[in-house]
């Protein structure tokens, strides 16, 4: 299976927070997310298993009451049912995926 980029609908879930569901198949789910600077992402949680890589900015993630700031490269994860959060440090792109996929990110 193949996707364009051009093909990702824009879906704004926050004011400065935007979400591309980029592919998605019956057991995996990659996401792009844009987040201006200083956009929160409260704390939540969900089924799913998630991790995230860095592609570009600097953010704060708290998974399970521990933070670090990340930037380009890093990577992250935040296993099912588990507590977690963001903070745009500054304009940052993140690459996400779901396992399985979120139902409520399909396009």
């Amino acid at each position: 299976m193949f996707f364009e980029y051009s093909d990702a609908k824009a879906v704004e879930m926050l004011p400065g927070l935007i979400r591309r569901t980029l592919i998605s198949g019956d057991k995996l789910m990659i996401c792009r997310f844009d987040l201006d600077r200083g956009v929160e992402i409260p704390v939540h949680s969900h089924p799913h298993d998630q991790a995230g890589y860095i592609v570009s900015g600097n953010i704060r993630v708290t998974v399970n009451g521990k933070s670090l700031d990340l930037g380009p490269g890093d990577s992250y994860s935040a296993p099912s049912g588990v507590l977690h959060s963001a903070l745009a440090l500054e304009a940052t792109v993140v690459v996400d995926t779901f396992c399985p996929p979120r139902d409520d990110y399909r396009d």
